[in-house]
């Protein structure tokens, strides 16, 4: 069993490795899982962020921000926001909000957020 344990671990990629890891931190600090949400409900959801960029949305600027927890990935839009201090690629954060669906993505707008350690 052991040795079972240790050629499954040298032989899974690292990607799933992390995806595994970003998956017990959400679930450790009791975030929704990504891929259990439903529309127009209020979910408290983290885990890493993957991208940064902004969109202009009705001529103002909007701040997007995709977030993933190994499961799925949710995008949080700021409006009126260019930045947001410590919000970067790789950290990890927590939003709070109304999930709204735009096509195949799930959207929260002007989250509470909460930059995580």
């Amino acid at each position: 069993m052991a040795l079972k344990k240790m050629v499954s671990r040298f032989t899974k990629p690292v990607e799933e490795i992390d995806r595994e890891h970003l998956t017990a931190f959400c679930d450790a600090r009791h975030l929704s899982a990504m891929d259990a949400i439903a529309p127009r409900s209020r979910v408290r959801v983290g885990g890493e962020v993957r991208s940064v960029r902004i969109v202009p949305r009705a001529g103002a600027p909007a701040m997007e921000v995709t977030v993933s927890d190994g499961r799925g990935s949710v995008v949080a839009v700021f409006l009126g926001r260019r930045k947001i201090a410590g919000m970067s690629p790789g950290r990890k954060v927590a939003f709070e909000g109304v999930v709204a669906r735009d096509g195949k993505r799930y959207l929260v707008f002007n989250p509470i957020y909460e930059l995580l350690t």
